[in-house]
């Protein structure tokens, strides 16, 4: 069993930046893919940025070249920066941790952290 808190979000005028950080307790962290998720009023869940054990990194095209993820092994942390926001990110975001291969609701989930820009 993997326990995720996510902490980070605020409000935030657009072009704004913020940083989020999901720690991990339980399970061997640096084996695990970790994603962050988002979910906006009415849409579904969507992935936004992942990091594999190796560091290899994806990202949803709407946050290409704005948004960075990251892993500190030794810490049991993921992060994701957030630059240049816009009023569309506003959303909540979910830290996700999952063995290679297999679906993010075949992991674990964080509780969420709102992230809302508006000026």
């Amino acid at each position: 069993q993997v326990q995720l808190v996510e902490s980070g979000g605020d409000l935030v005028q657009p072009g704004g930046s913020l940083r989020l950080s999901c720690v991990a307790a339980g399970g061997i962290f640096s084996v695990y893919t970790m994603g962050w998720y988002r979910q906006a009023p009415g849409k579904q869940r969507e992935l936004v940025a992942s990091i594999r054990s190796s560091g290899w990194t994806t990202f949803a095209d709407s946050v290409k070249g704005r948004f960075t993820i990251s892993r500190d092994n030794a810490k049991n942390t993921v992060y994701l920066q957030m630059n240049s926001l816009k009023a569309e990110d506003t959303a909540v975001y979910y830290c996700n941790a999952r063995r290679a291969g297999l679906a993010p609701d075949s992991g674990f989930w964080g509780q969420g952290t709102q992230v809302t820009v508006s000026s």
